[in-house]
């Protein structure tokens, strides 16, 4: 059994690379030939690193470094290679989906899920540096990251409709960035918007004229937060989504839940280091 240390096998890709700086995983995307489109492999490679950085993160194992002292991940950085970042489905891939059975393509949408669900519920923080263009899945893996940084020239579209289909899979990840009213309209239009009415909208969070080295400045930030309350607020947050009960219930749960994280061993580290006037165990010197 794996004792989810860094040096463990990693998953083997020739799609999509994955380089590792401290407790930062870069996940590239390095179809550029075909601008980096999303094929059956490349969906499965992407898959298969956010499932190893995942087991391999502190939110997941509790704890800053594995076994051998290498630090876990805290910081997911998603790219593409080359000219654009996504163009969405391959169009062999959308060729072929005529030909399939039903069940075929029901088995080809919950792996595009199964993509995207793993990005959105990723225990780190996830950035991601988006150039050209990001057409249908593209703009889904856009809506499922934490931070997204886009360059000027960038162009955004929920672009299923442009082919007689609906941004369905994708739907429920940009519904919640955007709000109701913008998703319909994006997925109405399936038309491309720019970088500046994307960050107007809310999809994206950052407009800068190069990427770059232009995450650093948010991961340095991200570093300095403590990687379980990181984690922790995606769960709070889906917490708040979900919630069904009375107004008086939640603010019941909040407050056990604030006493479950002032007592966590991270709790009480971060409260000892403020009153000590020291940086905490988590923060890197």
């Amino acid at each position: 059994m794996s004792n989810f240390a860094i040096e463990d096998l990693k998953p083997e890709t020739s799609l999509c690379s994955l380089r590792i700086e401290g407790a930062v995983a870069h996940l590239t995307l390095t179809r550029e030939d075909v601008y980096n489109a999303l094929n059956i492999q490349l969906i499965s490679e992407i898959i298969s690193i956010l499932d190893w950085t995942k087991a391999r993160s502190v939110g997941e194992r509790g704890m800053l470094q594995d076994p051998a002292g290498a630090p876990y991940f805290r910081v997911v950085v998603l790219s593409g290679a080359g000219k654009h970042f996504c163009a969405g489905a391959d169009i062999n891939m959308m060729r072929d989906a005529g030909a399939k059975s039903p069940e075929e393509n029901r088995t080809d949408s919950e792996r595009l899920d199964r993509l995207f669900n793993s990005l959105w519920s990723h225990p780190c923080f996830t950035i991601g540096k988006i150039q050209g263009v990001a057409l249908g899945g593209g703009a889904g893996l856009i809506a499922c990251l934490d931070h997204t940084i886009v360059e000027p020239g960038a162009r955004i579209a929920l672009s299923e409709g442009k082919l007689g289909i609906l941004p369905a899979v994708i739907g429920p990840y940009v519904y919640r960035k955007v709000g109701s009213a913008e998703f319909r309209r994006l997925a109405m239009m399936a038309g491309r918007i720019g970088a500046e009415e994307s960050l107007r909208i809310g999809l994206v969070n950052q407009l800068s004229e190069s990427l770059e080295d232009a995450e650093s400045s948010i991961i340095n930030e991200v570093l300095t937060t403590g990687p379980m309350a990181v984690t922790e607020a995606k769960k709070l947050t889906l917490t708040f989504d979900r919630w069904s009960g009375t107004d008086g219930e939640l603010r019941t749960w909040t407050l056990d839940k604030t006493s479950e994280m002032r007592g966590s061993d991270e709790g009480q580290e971060g409260l000892a280091s403020f009153l000590e006037k020291r940086p905490p165990n988590w923060k890197e010197e």
